[in-house]
């Protein structure tokens, strides 16, 4: 009923969601609070810890001579040139013009507004949502929390990683603001108070109240304790509580490519690798 877990420092699994082979009604008990949680499920989802996988990217990028890195600096405009495109960012030393052979459009929250720039624009609604999470360091004597999903209902889990990092989010809580603007507003990554603390004892509150485990620590001495954002860009025009919403099926993502612009959609972080594969391949054909 539980995969083997391959590298406890990067990845944790999430045992229950709402699909896959069901869990005992006794372990479902001794897990959350059974007025709350009417059915459990485990799966073999796993979560991956973007502050190591970050570092372990930072550390191939370094080490690639080939790789030329710009830090502190936006792509701000675009334009054709011949076979090739231009780009325009600016930074501390102010804006710089750049051609390139092949453009590979892999920003986030931006991602929409530089197609645009390019003449590319949606044929269909989006929404960029603010959302943030709570992460903090599990003190060394307290038992962890399952990984868990929670759904049919307001939105949350619990991702408990193999070096005690932990991480929660509860949607009535961290969700914060939604745009349907091509280029969202420029949110504050950290919220200063007391909306930080609002969301952090809140999302605290509402998930203690579904795992028990949770109510063993004190919010307010939790070593690393974090709140951070980050914004969600999906197809659709109205929120998750509408059950015919978009939001639901984030399947329609890939690559597009138009001459020696690329644009990739990833939709989730776990499909990036796949999708920057097949980039990879239009821009240098394999053979």
């Amino acid at each position: 009923m539980r995969q083997r877990r391959v590298e406890p420092k990067l990845i944790s699994e999430r045992n229950y969601a709402p699909r896959c082979d069901p869990g005992s009604a006794a372990e479902k008990d001794a897990e959350f609070d059974p007025a709350l949680a009417l059915a459990a499920f485990y799966t073999p989802e796993i979560a991956i810890n973007p502050l190591a996988l970050a570092h372990v990217l930072r550390e191939r990028i370094a080490a690639d001579p080939l790789i030329e890195v710009r830090c502190s600096r936006k792509v701000v405009g675009a334009e054709g040139d011949g076979d090739g495109i231009r780009v325009l960012s600016d930074g501390q030393d102010g804006p710089s013009w750049d051609r390139f052979d092949h453009v590979v459009n892999a920003l986030w929250d931006g991602r929409l507004g530089l197609n645009e720039v390019l003449g590319f624009r949606a044929n269909r609604p989006w929404l960029h949502r603010l959302k943030y999470g709570v992460s903090f360091r599990l003190p060394t004597d307290v038992r962890p929390p399952p990984s868990a999903t929670f759904v049919l209902g307001p939105f949350g889990e619990v991702v408990t990683y193999g070096d005690g990092l932990i991480y929660l989010t509860w949607y009535p809580e961290c969700l914060r603001a939604i745009s349907t603007d091509v280029i969202p507003p420029d949110w504050a990554t950290y919220p200063s108070e007391p909306l930080r603390s609002c969301i952090f004892t809140g999302t605290f509150r509402a998930l203690s109240a579904i795992l028990p485990s949770l109510c063993e620590l004190d919010p307010e001495s939790l070593p690393e304790a974090c709140v951070k954002d980050g914004a969600i860009v999906a197809w659709g025009k109205t929120d998750i509580y509408d059950p015919a919403s978009e939001l639901h099926g984030r399947f329609e993502i890939g690559v597009t490519s138009v001459g020696s612009f690329h644009s990739i959609d990833p939709g989730k972080l776990t499909m990036a690798p796949y999708f920057a594969d097949i980039c990879a391949e239009r821009i240098m054909p394999p053979g």
